[in-house]
């Protein structure tokens, strides 16, 4: 580690050497292509009782990363989540391992933006999530508390 002491002697011409990037960024730039994708696998859950699995798709709904995808979730999910059946919590854990701004634009029928995959085309679970996002009784959109459960 370089002390004050030392950099303070040095003179600047020699500073300015000591601090050339190791990297140039601009010869280093990553074209955006849809095609290429991070995919990690989801976690299997072996045993998992059902109030361990409900407590947390709540906590997954609300700490999404963006806020826009942990109001709609955590919203959703404290008004349906306690009434949904084991396959819709199946497919509402399968949407949940999607990446935030995807499940925000297909619950926003944002289409032309993420196109919706295959696997979500007939589900109900989503329709409800989509008709949910419009808002239809214009509620003030704020996390709900984690009692209201």
């Amino acid at each position: 580690m370089l002390s004050v002491s030392i950099l303070s002697r040095t003179p600047s011409s020699r500073l300015a050497s000591c601090f050339i990037p190791v990297f140039n960024f601009r010869n280093s730039v990553c074209h955006y292509s849809s095609d290429v994708r991070l995919r990690i696998p989801p976690i299997k859950r072996v045993g998992e009782t059902l109030e361990r699995k409900k407590a947390r798709l709540v906590y997954q709904s609300r700490k999404r990363g963006i806020l826009e995808t942990d109001l709609l979730l955590s919203r959703f999910a404290a008004k349906y989540l306690d009434s949904m059946t084991a396959e819709e919590l199946e497919e509402y854990d399968s949407l949940l391992d999607e990446l935030d701004w995807d499940i925000y634009y297909w619950a926003t029928k944002k289409y032309d933006v993420t196109p919706l995959p295959e696997k979500f085309q007939d589900s109900k679970l989503l329709k409800k999530l989509q008709d949910f996002s419009e808002n239809r009784e214009k509620v003030v959109m704020r996390m709900p508390d984690l009692s209201s459960r």
